[in-house]
């Protein structure tokens, strides 16, 4: 069984037994999270959501991504930027996908 989710302002297709990587989530690691914007599930389409669908997931672990630079540069005004960012995420694994 096949579902879309929408978590974080992005859409992930998922199905039993997947590990993901989504946008960090506020629960604890250990805990279960209940996705209730389904999108699509077993190729039913939701008008924008599926209703009474549902699928939950196990957070796994929080953590942060590997560094990217953002390099900005003027020339000819030597003027230079250099930052760095690590964007956090939550690993799941989903558990069970409810029609």
């Amino acid at each position: 069984m096949k579902a879309v989710i929408e978590t974080g302002g992005k859409q992930y297709r998922v199905s039993e037994g997947d590990v993901i990587y989504v946008e960090k989530l506020d629960k604890e690691a250990g805990k279960t999270y209940t996705f209730d914007k389904v999108i699509m599930v077993d190729g039913k389409v939701g008008t924008p959501y599926v209703n009474g669908s549902s699928v939950e997931a196990k957070i796994e672990k929080h953590g942060k991504q590997k560094k990217i630079v953002i390099f900005k540069y003027l020339q000819k005004k030597s003027s230079h930027k250099k930052q760095g960012h690590r964007q956090p995420y939550t690993k799941l694994t989903i558990t069970k996908i409810n029609k």
